[in-house]
């Protein structure tokens, strides 16, 4: 009997570890054939020709900038974490925020989505706050970035390329000849999200019977208490005003990654609007660091909205996607140091 147990527990945990090598294995595949696709027939002679024109002054301000919002992030949280700090503990200081957050990115480059459980791990490590309190913080942060994304969006409606990309490749060829203007493409996308939540509301008995629907619910449920949640913490203005200026800085970044190019002259802060959003979908993708997904969703809306040919269109995924890499990797390594003394301390002072 014991040996079968023991033969039990060491066939789960092999089983574990090879869904874990399959489940990666799989994870590098999607990456190798997404960066296929996207650098597939590049011309690399033009590619290269195009990073020695790069205006590099640019490239390191937005690695400046993307610095700058990993703090302004640090801080955001700390804001959300203090009034679950456990009762008698020392205040959150901004730098166990921070060098969480840092070593957070520098997770999600090797394991998708790790990130948010590390930080959380390490902020349960303080015993300032529980790992539960600290997940549940997430949920606020990524309603709101979701909301910001959106916003962000709604303007791209009324002005620009990408309405008359809309409007030519979608709008149209579903409606005929019909003229679509940017008020009732907005209108349009308005009533859909109503009617959604609407249905949602009336349906939730039998949509919550399917396991799907129930993990729809759940989501759609942690989306409402996100929202809610931001309106009813101590410090909410602080914490739209970091919100607001996190953004900005995304949006600066996508404006100076264009101003590092040569070849994107003429576009102007709209146009780095839209590829702030576009970008953002990027990085949705469940691969590590985004890599191959960015590349592929960023060079190839830019070619048929901007004209642009496809090393170019490369050259701006590359530069964007890079220098937020060599941000997280810098910075995250640096935190790693920095948490691991902090963790001798924290072990240090509970032995005395």
């Amino acid at each position: 009997m014991r040996k079968a147990y023991i033969r039990g527990a060491f066939g789960d945990k092999m089983n574990d570890r090879l869904k874990k090598i399959l489940k990666w294995a799989l994870l590098l595949v999607l990456v190798a054939v997404l960066l296929f696709f996207s650098f597939r027939g590049v011309d690399w002679g033009e590619f290269w020709s195009g990073l020695k024109q790069c205006r590099w002054g640019w490239v390191i301000a937005v690695i400046a900038v993307q610095w700058i919002i990993t703090w302004l992030r640090g801080n955001r949280w700390r804001i959300m974490l203090q009034p679950i700090r456990t009762e008698g503990s020392e205040p959150i200081t901004r730098r166990e925020t921070y060098d969480a957050y840092a070593i957070c990115y520098l997770s999600n480059i090797a394991f998708p989505r790790s990130g948010e459980v590390v930080r959380c791990g390490l902020m349960g490590e303080t015993r300032k706050t529980t790992f539960q309190g600290a997940l549940g913080t997430v949920v606020i942060e990524r309603t709101w970035d979701l909301i910001c994304m959106l916003l962000a969006g709604v303007p791209l409606l009324f002005f620009g390329r990408f309405r008359d990309f809309m409007v030519e490749k979608m709008f149209k060829p579903a409606a005929g000849s019909v003229q679509i203007g940017g008020f009732w493409i907005a209108l349009i996308v308005i009533a859909a999200i109503v009617g959604v939540v609407f249905l949602i509301r009336a349906f939730r008995e039998p949509i919550g019977r399917t396991r799907a629907g129930a993990a729809f619910l759940k989501f759609f449920r942690g989306l409402g208490d996100g929202i809610k949640a931001a309106f009813t913490m101590k410090n909410k203005w602080g914490f739209f005003a970091y919100t607001l200026i996190i953004w900005i800085g995304y949006w600066a970044c996508s404006l100076w990654t264009l101003r590092a190019l040569p070849a994107a002259d003429a576009l102007d802060g709209l146009d780095a609007l839209f590829l702030m959003v576009v970008g953002s979908l990027g990085w949705v993708v469940p691969v590590q660091g985004g890599f191959g997904a960015y590349h592929f969703i960023v060079a190839m809306t830019l070619m048929p909205v901007y004209g642009f040919d496809k090393p170019t269109g490369l050259l701006f995924a590359t530069l964007s996607h890079e220098s937020q890499i060599v941000q997280m990797l810098l910075c995250g390594v640096i935190s790693l140091v920095s948490w691991t003394l902090y963790r001798r301390k924290l072990k240090s002072n509970a032995i005395q």
